[in-house]
């Protein structure tokens, strides 16, 4: 049974899916935007949503959480100084999912997730 159980699988054990999230969280920070399957849009814009709110913060240790998930430590050191003048009314919400064609080969459903 799966009752009450909330985290998204994606298909992969919990060493690969925190791989791939982290992968997706670094690359979503760096280019603004990506493209990817719907279910994992949804997931990763919740880690997205944690490294910004931890930018903003720009403390010592926010700053060591974020460099322990990111993968480029120059990425991080731009992010904190940019999220807190590009986020500052901003109370959450920092992602937006928009829904285009389905994946040709497999008829997945696909989404750009972007930073707003």
């Amino acid at each position: 049974m799966r009752h009450r159980c909330r985290v998204k699988k994606l298909g992969k054990p919990a060493d690969q899916r925190r791989a791939l999230l982290r992968a997706l969280t670094t690359e979503l920070v760096r280019h603004g935007r990506i493209t990817t399957t719907l279910v994992r849009a949804k997931v990763v814009r919740a880690e997205v949503d944690k490294m910004i709110t931890l930018a903003k913060d720009g403390s010592l240790a926010a700053r060591r959480q974020a460099l322990g998930y990111i993968y480029d430590k120059s990425l991080v050191h731009a992010l904190f100084e940019q999220a807190s003048t590009r986020y500052a009314n901003r109370q959450g919400g920092y992602t937006r999912i928009l829904h285009t064609v389905p994946r040709r080969g497999d008829n997945a459903e696909m989404a750009i997730i972007e930073l707003v």
